[in-house]
């Protein structure tokens, strides 16, 4: 595993038939059509390799069956297993397109509406498809070659892939997509071009054909030629490569909330002066940045410091950052207190500030010393995704969707243990009388973030109630108790 202690992300996509249809899993009679005009649920695609043989993919549905092909190209998607016909070579072309081939039978999927087969025996434009990502667009891009993170580098006016860790706001790239291209866009807001420069406007230098080999990720960009980690520093820009070989390969990895805590005693949590955690510094660098790894099962919580070493549980009640493993003493639990929050180790007891700093899980009960102000550091861009979308402006009014194929992105901005959130236009979200968020604000309003799962945050407006997704696809602030509809991918 990377020294980041992540897997990479499992790819997800929509695909884009000639026509500029996804291919589509319905959830009656696992019925496919190639007829959506938009990236939704049904759209998504999770690709698997085979563990013997990496060229052959197996395509799976949001319904977890996988996609089929018999000898007569008739295509189902009901297998719930990998078997011969669901085996299929992913072709790619000089355009950055897909032709799927059946393994079995070495026919080519293709077709329009609902008319799909994968009988054909060369490649037309029908039995092209186009990826479309459906991951959340932000996270962390790790070399396959150098084993290194890519982060902005602002005194250089680069990309360097030279981090062991991917550490801070520097190291979150958002993924733009565009007209079936992607930008890399870095944390101040702007484009990668292809000469390694970054640019304030996206434009033909800036657009990267995504393309996929041995399940990782390769950016072509409009010469035809790759991007690739380039001298000492790594810098990121287009190599003489016009095939990719390791140095051109990427993996994406989900990129972790990081946080820095506020002691009641007004000093940054910090393992500034050794192994044991204190409350004791005025400033916030990385030694006052920790990450939060939440467990998918038990959504406890590991917090990691910047070398990688996690909290841990130890005599006495102490905390330090000594741990190189995940175990019971490394995971605690976070209680989300309106602006405040409480941290509960493994021996049931509350961490609390000493007079002198020092932090020690001894309390049965939460008072003034046992909250901490936990603020978020690394989404100053902030894209949400819920269970039927992504949050974004209604076109014609100020309210908010919640179920969009497209995502606008958000400012968040931290204040006094709460949050800000500004649109596109510099307007601020509040949450009107009947209960609407609405995102046309003069003044600011305050707004809560609980981090509850991986990768999934809840949002509480002044009122205390959740952000939810309605029904109709719109955002509102009136959730009384926490539900997956309130729940948002960040």
């Amino acid at each position: 595993m990377p020294a980041n202690g992540n897997h990479p992300l499992k790819l997800q996509f929509g695909l884009i038939n000639h026509e500029g249809r996804y291919l589509t899993a319905e959830n009656f009679g696992f019925k496919l059509n190639a007829s959506a005009p938009s990236l939704k649920k049904k759209q998504i695609w999770t690709l698997e390799q085979d563990s013997q043989e990496t060229q052959v993919v197996y395509l799976r549905s949001h319904l977890g069956r996988y996609l089929a092909s018999d000898k007569d190209g008739k295509v189902t998607c009901e297998a719930d297993g990998h078997n011969s016909d669901c085996r299929f070579l992913i072709i790619p072309q000089s355009d950055g397109r897909w032709a799927l081939q059946s393994e079995q039978y070495l026919r080519f999927f293709g077709g329009s509406r609902d008319y799909l087969s994968c009988f054909a025996q060369i490649i037309t434009d029908a039995e092209l498809w186009a990826m479309h990502l459906a991951l959340h667009p932000q996270a962390n891009l790790l070399s396959v070659a150098r084993k290194r993170y890519a982060h902005l580098s602002t005194e250089d006016g680069e990309i360097a892939v030279d981090r062991n860790i991917p550490w801070g706001v520097e190291a979150l790239l958002t993924l733009v997509y565009l007209n079936g291209k992607y930008c890399l866009k870095t944390c101040d807001s702007r484009f990668l071009s292809s000469d390694g420069k970054l640019l304030k406007e996206n434009g033909r230098a800036t657009a990267y054909t995504l393309e996929l080999k041995c399940g990782k990720l390769a950016f072509k960009d409009c010469e035809g030629k790759y991007l690739s980690p380039m001298g000492p520093t790594g810098t990121l820009r287009s190599g003489r490569c016009s095939k990719p070989g390791k140095d051109e390969l990427f993996d994406l990895e989900e990129s972790h909330p990081q946080v820095v805590l506020i002691a009641a005693n007004g000093r940054y949590v910090s393992n500034r002066q050794g192994v044991s955690l204190a409350a004791n510094q005025e400033d916030e660098t990385d030694m006052e940045t920790f990450q939060m790894e939440i467990d998918r099962d038990t959504k406890m919580c590991t917090f990691r410091t910047s070398q990688g070493f996690y909290w841990a549980l130890v005599a006495h009640g102490g905390v330090q950052s000594i741990a190189t493993q995940v175990s019971a003493n490394t995971m605690f639990s976070v209680e989300w207190l309106s602006h405040k929050v409480a941290i509960k180790a493994s021996n049931g007891k509350y961490i609390c500030t000493k007079k002198n700093g020092q932090l020690l899980a001894v309390s049965d009960t939460i008072g003034e010393d046992e909250q901490l102000t936990l603020k978020l550091i690394n989404r100053p861009m902030l894209i949400l995704r819920g269970d039927n979308g992504f949050i974004c402006h209604h076109r014609n009014s100020n309210t908010l969707d919640a179920s969009r194929s497209v995502y606008d992105i958000f400012t968040l901005k931290y204040s006094s243990g709460a949050y800000h959130i500004k649109g596109v236009d510099g307007r601020f979200w509040y949450v009107n009388s009947g209960g609407l968020v609405c995102a046309d604000g003069e003044a600011p309003e305050d707004f809560t973030l609980e981090l509850l799962e991986r990768g999934r945050l809840a949002i509480r407006g002044k009122n205390g109630k959740y952000l939810r997704g309605d029904q109709g696809g719109t955002l509102k602030g009136d959730g009384l108790s926490l539900s997956s509809s309130a729940l948002w991918e960040f």
